[in-house]
């Protein structure tokens, strides 16, 4: 190994533990959520009401699968189940009738609103554990990166 690779091996290895801290991360506090969720919701499933409580319009299947980077099969089950629990609604596009619309039902909404105290009751602890001010100071620099990862996606 060269003098030159030598001197990029511990940025490497910086990157590398950021990126396993945050998997870490997304698995314990995901495995925490979905503990908690109500109304037997996944994390899948909580996340595609997030999304539509956002206010954002109504969108295909495939562009949610995209948005979330799952298949588009895998995006058909979640939303399935949803609509079993009545908190999405599906109808044909109007122009195409081959496609299907989804939208966040009002039973969806008030599920979204039921998660979300669940989920704080959840992390009550941890709020304990950690001031504000520690969390708000590392919001910038998480945002930054999501965007940044968001704006580069690509097959690997």
């Amino acid at each position: 190994m060269s003098s030159n690779e030598n001197k990029h091996q511990p940025d490497t290895a910086v990157y590398f533990r950021l990126f396993n801290e945050i998997g870490i991360i997304n698995q314990l506090s995901s495995n925490r959520a979905e503990r908690a969720l109500p109304h037997g919701l996944t994390m899948s499933q909580f996340g595609v009401l997030n999304h539509f409580s956002r206010g954002l319009p109504p969108k295909s299947p495939l562009d949610l699968a995209n948005a979330f980077q799952v298949t588009k099969g895998a995006m058909t089950n979640t939303l399935k189940q949803l609509e079993g629990k009545g908190f999405v609604d599906i109808v044909p596009h109007e122009t195409d009738k081959r496609s299907k619309i989804v939208s966040i039902s009002e039973a969806g909404r008030a599920a979204h609103i039921d998660a979300q105290m669940k989920l704080a009751k959840a992390f009550e602890d941890f709020t304990q554990a950690f001031k504000l001010e520690e969390i708000s100071d590392q919001l910038p620099m998480l945002e930054k990166i999501r965007i940044w990862l968001d704006e580069n996606r690509k097959q690997v």
